[in-house]
């Protein structure tokens, strides 16, 4: 076994607090990882206060995960000792279902073990995440990180980046194409600067105007506040693909309406509560409303490749672990601009 040590919650909405625990020793195909960074997601604290249910406690949170290997098990053929890596919301699944066996194990039919909150394959020990300082992980469930990319501004790409690039790419943004995110927030920020680089048209549709200036920086061509009725006036019909990332209750049939003929309107953000949707919002204009859902493997390993080819990062707050509770409260507010990310060597600190 190895001894790790990170932060854990010992019940639903409990702060966050020092805790030690052991991984299991690395097997043959394992990949020991020195956790350097992991991002800050919304996830994160909904686990915590285990709003989605199923959450195991003592819970360790972090599903974006950035370190160096320091260890690999003598069968590993695609991570070296010294390799910059990632981990993802995921850290295994089935393998024989048809998602797994078609590089989109996110739909694994019997469902993935998540970071953290899931249950290790073949045992009883709950997956604990990266607010620690080691993680244990099977060479095929770990991310190479480009050279370029900084582990730091790296880690929110795990999650945010690729909850924003699969949806793009499956839908076909690029040259030509009208693309609306609703929301400049965590993940939000990530789907300017990938439709940006992807060639696409990209409209921010924010509730108020406040972040703007943000907004053209990150590569917005348009910004509107959906605060204002003529916004749904002006761009109705307007759009191809529009991305929600929030997950506050809005009126999606509204935004619908700003697609164009045959357009397509995708979930990323998890509303807490059921929204109607009338049937004459997608008959009118044989709109569709779909969901996504992170990537594959090897869809997350292209998206890193794609963001270290067109310098895409997530813009950060660097944080050390003892403020993170303070993060949290931080996060609930939008008072981030525009992912938090823990230095995890602050771990030794007294």
């Amino acid at each position: 076994m190895i001894q790790v040590n990170g932060f854990a919650v010992e019940k639903a909405k409990a702060p966050l607090a020092p805790y030690s625990f052991q991984r299991r020793a690395p097997s043959d195909h394992d990949v020991v990882i020195d956790i350097k960074y992991c991002g800050i997601c919304h996830t994160d604290l909904h686990q915590v206060g285990n709003e989605w249910g199923g959450s195991q406690f003592p819970l360790v949170p972090g599903h974006e995960i950035t370190g160096i290997v320091s260890q690999v098990g003598h069968k590993v053929m695609k991570h070296n000792v010294g390799d910059k890596v990632g981990v993802g919301y995921f850290v295994d699944s089935c393998r024989k279902c048809e998602p797994c066996n078609n590089n989109l194990e996110q739909f694994c039919i019997e469902g993935v073990t998540a970071t953290c909150t899931g249950i290790e394959r073949g045992s009883k020990t709950p997956s604990q995440g990266g607010y620690s300082n080691k993680i244990v992980v099977d060479e095929n469930y770990v991310l190479k990180i480009p050279e370029n990319l900084p582990l730091d501004k790296a880690a929110p790409l795990l999650c945010a980046g690729i909850t924003l690039y699969s949806p793009l790419v499956h839908w076909k943004a690029g040259p030509g194409k009208r693309v609306a995110i609703i929301g400049l927030g965590g993940i939000g920020h990530m789907g300017v600067k990938i439709a940006h680089a992807l060639g696409a048209e990209v409209t921010v549709l924010s509730h108020s105007l406040k972040k703007q200036e943000d907004g053209k920086k990150l590569g917005a061509d348009y910004f509107y506040a959906t605060s204002d009725d003529a916004t749904f006036q002006k761009l109705k019909g307007y759009f191809d693909l529009i991305i929600n990332t929030v997950t506050a209750e809005i009126d999606w049939n509204r935004y619908l309406e700003l697609l164009k003929l045959d357009g397509t309107m995708v979930l990323v953000g998890v509303s807490e509560k059921q929204i109607p949707v009338g049937s004459f919002s997608l008959i009118a204009g044989r709109r569709s409303l779909a969901g996504s859902a992170v990537g594959g493997i090897k869809e997350t390993q292209e998206m890193l490749n794609f963001c270290s080819k067109n310098g895409i990062t997530s813009e950060i707050e660097l944080i050390p672990i003892q403020k993170v509770n303070d993060a949290y409260k931080r996060v609930l507010n939008s008072e981030v601009r525009y992912r938090f990310v823990i230095d995890i060597k602050s771990l030794e600190e007294k």
